[in-house]
């Protein structure tokens, strides 16, 4: 039996030949995403590019490195009051003879106070009165004045008593105090309450005693320092 024409075939209209003018050609249908694959490699090429032609500037130098300049530690100075001699109760040499063969030399020094523990600053005067070896032939005294803080001073200078001290009396060498103006004369001797004789007589100014002494010994060819008041 004949196949029967399906009824859309049956009343599709066939299109006339028309002589002179070719066939339309069928319609293809474009993939939609091949603008956007065009457009990734063309940028894919760009960055390529870019990346080459970076590649190919000149680098800068880099910094140098700077290095720190050395530092140079100094050492501090020594305090000078280390290198004064210490006496205490081991040791309690101080001096030479030999290093107070001239009158009104001297030498300053701390010893040590058993009583408070406190190392007390001190000064040694040779003095005309006795033989260099002899503890008569010395004055040594505790630079902090007996009442107060301040600090006695040998005054060697004959101008300077009469500046700061206003003393015009002075033939030989003086202990004062800066913070009174008191003056102690190393030559004399005054009498404490209790018959005590103590050297270092005040001649000017109005401190109640002179300077705390200090004992002195010698031994062989050696100025010991002993004690403190």
């Amino acid at each position: 039996m004949p196949e029967l024409p399906t009824p859309s075939s049956r009343f599709k209209a066939e299109m006339p030949a028309i002589p002179g003018v070719a066939a339309p050609r069928p319609i293809r249908h474009r993939n939609p995403l091949l603008p956007l694959i065009i457009g990734m490699a063309i940028l894919g090429v760009v960055l390529f590019l870019a990346a080459h032609w970076f590649s190919r500037l000149p680098r800068a130098a880099k910094p140098a490195r700077v290095e720190p300049t050395p530092q140079i530690e100094v050492p501090s100075p020594p305090d000078p009051n280390s290198l004064l001699p210490h006496a205490n109760e081991n040791n309690p040499v101080i001096a030479d003879v030999a290093d107070f063969s001239k009158p009104w030399s001297s030498l300053n020094f701390f010893i040590h106070n058993t009583v408070t523990g406190e190392n007390i600053p001190a000064t040694l005067i040779r003095i005309p009165t006795g033989p260099a070896n002899s503890p008569s032939g010395y004055w040594a005294f505790s630079r902090k004045a007996a009442y107060g803080d301040c600090q006695l001073e040998y005054l060697t200078d004959m101008d300077k008593l009469l500046k700061d001290y206003n003393y015009r009396h002075a033939t030989h060498p003086l202990v004062g105090n800066p913070c009174s103006r008191t003056l102690y004369d190393p030559l004399r001797t005054t009498n404490l309450p209790g018959n005590i004789w103590i050297r270092g007589a005040i001649v000017q100014g109005g401190d109640i005693r002179p300077p705390l002494s200090v004992e002195i010994k010698i031994q062989g060819n050696q100025i010991l320092a002993i004690r403190t008041e």
